[in-house]
């Protein structure tokens, strides 16, 4: 490519521009990541694929109509919980993971699911053929009677395609391998996710038809790309899990329709994925009884409330200091509450190895698990075993003061229908709460109270 006005170096990872070649990119930090691509200017008033919206007009706030849309079941109920209740027309989802997660094996379902009722679904591959893909139906056992193929990567083609079969749902895998020949960079370039993510924005504006886009992932987890595409979809899912465990995660990081950070839980079946209507019950399927170090905590993910096992390991180490190792939670945070465990309540943590890890291979992240976390600790320290029917939560302050936490009668709610008979909690919490029935609430103000409680 010849270097002149017209072309310009833009950063694959954040997508910085600039005139002439940079080592290092100013804006994100990155290495060796700014790429030479050539600059396409848009003809004024061009309608490159016929889905350009029309010429915009203010309108006053109080003459537009309010629209209720009709939300579209999916036919996989916990795929419609992160989405919000279902699919509304019209939406543009964006859906990342780790290669070989599901992410491909979910849409399919879903998109089994929609022919089933009527519905034709469009289902664009740029990575299989159409061979591997009926492979992979077969496997999970669907039918899809109105389930149409097109291993297609050229943005033209397919909006050809589009016009002649009229979809009323599409599914584009993956938006990496999609490109536009009137933009000339590679496939998977900043300019040409964005040209083809714009272009699938329009028509599914246009023409109310929903969109779900497959994205490829950073070794970092993040979706590769410009966080501009995020910016522009509707709905961003992540698709979590771990690879020795059967359970997998989809997390909503961003829904213009629906509350964001929710989640659906989901069981890697021979049949495909099944949905877990009950996670708790599952995360606690295993859980040994009467063992030190292990305490049930109640945390939110979303609106959902989920009961989670919290393991704690505390040995004495042959060296000065003692190492500190996570799994599930974030290490600074429980190095914080180590530290005030040694000031507060005395114990002396310093020269002992702390392991501790979220049973199931859940990611918990919210402040409100903190007091399972000190009380875990504490267990394994003094070898003294928890109630096996008594739950926790409750977030610890530098202090050792327990503050209250966001949504705790739903917390209550979901210990009690699990059959617990005790939970630790915020003082702050307990009100309007002393009347559940077999579920015995005890507020708590400091650390030392809840110590007193639960040994």
């Amino acid at each position: 490519m010849s270097k002149g006005q017209n072309t310009i170096f833009i950063c694959q990872s954040c997508g910085y521009q600039s005139r002439k070649w940079l080592g290092k990119c100013p804006e994100c930090g990155e290495w060796n990541s700014l790429v030479e691509e050539r600059v396409v200017t848009a003809k004024k008033g061009g309608n490159r694929h016929g889905f350009r919206l029309q010429e915009a007009k203010a309108v006053a706030y109080t003459e537009i109509e309010s629209q209720h849309d009709v939300r579209v079941s999916s036919g996989v109920t916990e795929f419609d919980r992160v989405l919000g209740g279902g699919i509304v027309p019209g939406t543009l989802v964006l859906l990342g993971g780790d290669p070989g997660i599901g992410k491909s094996t979910l849409l399919l379902q879903v998109a089994d699911k929609l022919s089933v009722t009527g519905a034709i679904v469009l289902y664009i591959s740029g990575e299989e053929s159409e061979r591997q893909i009926k492979l992979r139906g077969e496997r999970l056992g669907i039918a899809a009677p109105n389930l149409l193929l097109l291993p297609e990567t050229n943005l033209e083609n397919i909006f050809r395609e589009i016009e002649r079969v009229q979809p009323s749902a599409l599914i584009v895998d993956s938006i990496q391998t999609t490109f536009s020949s009137e933009i000339e960079s590679a496939p998977g370039s900043i300019s040409q996710i964005r040209e083809v993510a714009a272009q699938f924005l329009m028509l599914a504006k246009t023409r109310g038809v929903p969109i779900f886009l497959i994205g490829h992932v950073t070794k970092d987890g993040s979706i590769a790309g410009p966080r501009a595409l995020e910016h522009i979809v509707d709905t961003v899912l992540y698709f979590e899990g771990e690879r020795h465990h059967n359970h997998r995660i989809v997390r909503a990081t961003k829904n213009r329709f629906g509350a964001a950070n929710e989640v659906g839980v989901f069981e890697m079946t021979s049949t495909g994925l099944a949905p877990v209507a009950n996670p708790s019950q599952m995360f606690l399927a295993e859980r040994p009884a009467d063992a030190a170090g292990s305490v049930v905590t109640a945390c939110m993910e979303g609106t959902r409330p989920m009961l989670v096992e919290i393991q704690a390991l505390v040995s004495s180490s042959k060296y000065g200091t003692g190492r500190r190792m996570t799994q599930g939670v974030d290490q600074n945070r429980v190095a914080l509450l180590i530290a005030m465990l040694e000031k507060r309540v005395g114990m002396q943590l310093l020269g002992d190895d702390v392991f501790v890890n979220i049973a199931g291979g859940l990611e918990v992240d919210e402040p409100a698990v903190d007091l399972g976390l000190v009380t875990a600790i504490a267990s394994s320290f003094r070898n003294q075993s928890i109630d096996a029917h008594t739950a926790v939560f409750g977030e610890v302050g530098l202090t050792g003061e327990v503050r209250g936490a966001t949504q705790a009668s739903v917390r209550a709610h979901e210990a009690q229908a699990l059959g617990f008979k005790r939970i630790v909690m915020p003082s702050s919490n307990t009100q309007g709460l002393e009347k559940l029935l077999g579920l015995r609430v005890v507020g708590v103000k400091s650390v030392d109270e809840a110590m007193q409680e639960l040994f």
